[in-house]
């Protein structure tokens, strides 16, 4: 039996080893055979088994942040070579040809694979939208080695600079990729809206599209404040998707959407191996625009298919337990923040309403009084169930939605390729039929998209960790922080500092005294009367600082 452990490469003696990188491990003697010009210093996989560790692959230098970032993806096993596979011609017959109405993509600046892009248009008294999704299952057929391997994967995996896709380049990034000026394959959601913003029947067939623009979301923003032109009729349809965009956004929330955001981390290199810079902020008015008329297009595809009783991989989202929506408004109303009235005993219909009240009103305490800015929302997401995939049509409690699934990014999630096929046999487009076995592919895809996000997690902790020695090597590790705490657990605080990092407090360090949790848990409490709360402002400084686990341990600025 052999495995592969990332390690750095170190000297003991005569002896090469290799010290695993970002678990703790036993050092591992490496067969110098093969070595070539890796040493000391450098980060590279090995492959364990009888006798001495064989070096497979060097990533580069272990102080660089470049391979770290590659040799984390590797640690888990995200990556790798694919499937053999042959690039197929689909043909053009049945489709409909819309390379003449003005389309759209918008994405993030460092985008490589456009899943969607958008044409909306005038009509009458109202208008009609396009949402056009890449046709992978055009490239990707069903039971092929290829479409094993995606959905093995499930996912792309992202982190800062690079991406561990799902398909392979030719396909990601090209082919299926709908880059602008070049005719490519698609299916398309139509739908017509009247005056009222009210939604006709929608419309699904597969097409033939050409881009006229690829915006980034900055670049969208400028368009729509005026500081930037596109092509008139670009820009007519960026006015009217802002429109539509804005009132299917006011009354998914009239309707009861929960009104919680995450905001990500965005990260700068330096070209020399290091973090430059790092930045946090809220989801762009460009993002949220796409946001929309990318639920209403997943909307009306699992409408059709639930409503038609047809298995798929449907994105569900329980309504919450009505017993972890009461300790939910308990820890607010500890913690003096606002909450909605609800009823002495909660059905789970109520606690779906009252967690939407409640996140409303978090977000307007927290926007009119700059306190508890990530604690608090974090307390509403903690009580909310987890989002995950199922075959049955379970209801997505979180966008008040009865019917929701994902279908339009097939570039980079395995579930909206399923839901893709469940569309195109549905219609009489195509006879692949969906997996026999959708139970284990829900379930694994699940499980596939709780692991990429935790690998995400990990490099962006990694690149704030190697952003913050930076700092401290700049400026000193004397260097006091104005932080927020944003959880706690018996032996300490968490608290997020300098706008971007997270850090452990430890309870050892908040001054001699011995604290416990309070009993919901929203506060220290020490024996001598200390107490920190959620939400707290606190000031402290760096103590140490793991940069291959991403980890900062803290203390207090004055203890």
């Amino acid at each position: 039996m052999t495995d592969q452990v990332v390690v750095e490469i170190a000297k003991r003696g005569r002896l090469v080893i290799g010290e695993p990188f970002f678990e703790p491990g036993t050092p591992l003697v490496l067969e110098t055979k093969g070595l070539g010009d890796a040493g000391p210093g450098d980060l590279a996989v090995v492959r364990t088994g009888p006798g001495r560790a064989r070096l497979e692959h060097v990533f580069g230098r272990a102080d660089a942040i470049e391979p770290v970032l590659e040799g984390l993806l590797a640690h888990f096993d995200e990556g790798g070579p694919f499937e053999p596979h042959e690039l197929p011609r689909p043909g053009l017959e049945g489709r409909v040809d819309l390379r003449d109405l003005p389309t759209f993509t918008i994405d993030p600046e460092t985008a490589k694979d456009f899943d969607d892009a958008l044409s909306l248009r005038r009509e009458a008294d109202g208008l009609r939208a396009y949402v056009h999704i890449a046709d992978v299952a055009a490239f990707v057929p069903a039971g092929s080695p290829l479409d094993h391997g995606a959905a093995g994967r499930g996912f792309s995996v992202y982190v800062p600079g690079r991406v561990a896709p799902m398909l392979p380049p030719e396909l990601a990034d090209d082919a299926c990729s709908l880059r602008p000026r070049v005719d490519r394959l698609c299916v398309t959601v139509e739908v017509a809206f009247d005056g009222d913003f009210a939604a006709g029947e929608p419309l699904f067939y597969r097409s033939l599209i050409r881009s006229d623009e690829r915006l980034t979301y900055g670049r969208a923003e400028a368009i729509l404040a005026g500081r930037e032109r596109a092509p008139v009729e670009v820009e007519d349809g960026l006015r009217l998707a802002e429109r539509l965009s804005t009132e299917l956004r006011r009354r998914r929330f009239a309707r009861g959407a929960l009104r919680v955001e995450s905001p990500e981390e965005s990260f700068a290199f330096d070209g020399s191996g290091g973090v430059a810079d790092a930045w946090r902020e809220s989801e762009p008015h460009a993002h949220l625009l796409v946001e929309e008329l990318m639920i209403l297009a997943n909307e009306a595809v699992a409408g059709l298919l639930a409503g038609r009783r047809r298995a798929a991989l449907y994105r569900v989202h329980e309504r919450p337990d009505p017993q972890s929506v009461s300790l939910l408004l308990a820890k607010l109303a500890d913690l003096d923040v606002p909450t909605p009235p609800a009823p002495d005993r909660m059905s789970p219909q109520d606690a779906e309403r009252v967690a939407a009240e409640a996140s409303e009103r978090v977000a307007a305490y927290v926007a009119g009084s700059e306190r508890g800015r990530e604690a608090f929302p974090a307390l509403v997401l903690r009580a909310l169930m987890r989002a995950r995939y199922d075959p049955a049509n379970l209801g997505h409690s979180g966008l008040a939605s009865p019917a929701y699934c994902h279908f339009t990014s097939p570039i980079r999630r395995y579930p909206d390729l399923v839901c893709q096929r469940a569309l195109l046999h549905e219609l009489g487009l195509s006879d692949e039929h969906v997996p026999e076995d959708l139970g284990a592919v829900a379930d694994h895809c699940s499980m596939r998209e709780r692991a990429a996000a935790d690998v995400e997690y990990r490099a962006d902790e990694i690149c704030l960790a190697w952003l913050l020695d930076r700092r401290l090597y700049e400026q000193g590790w004397d260097t006091v922080f104005e932080g927020e705490i944003v959880g706690l657990i018996g032996p300490g605080l968490f608290v997020r500092f300098g706008e971007v990092f997270e850090g452990f407090l430890p309870s050892r360090r908040l001054g001699g005294d011995r604290f416990e949790p309070s009993p919901l848990v929203t506060e220290l409490v020490g024996r001598r009367g200390g107490r920190y709360r959620l939400g707290d402002p606190v000031e402290v400084r760096v103590e140490r600082i793991e940069k291959a686990a991403g980890k900062v341990e803290l203390t207090l600025a004055r203890a």
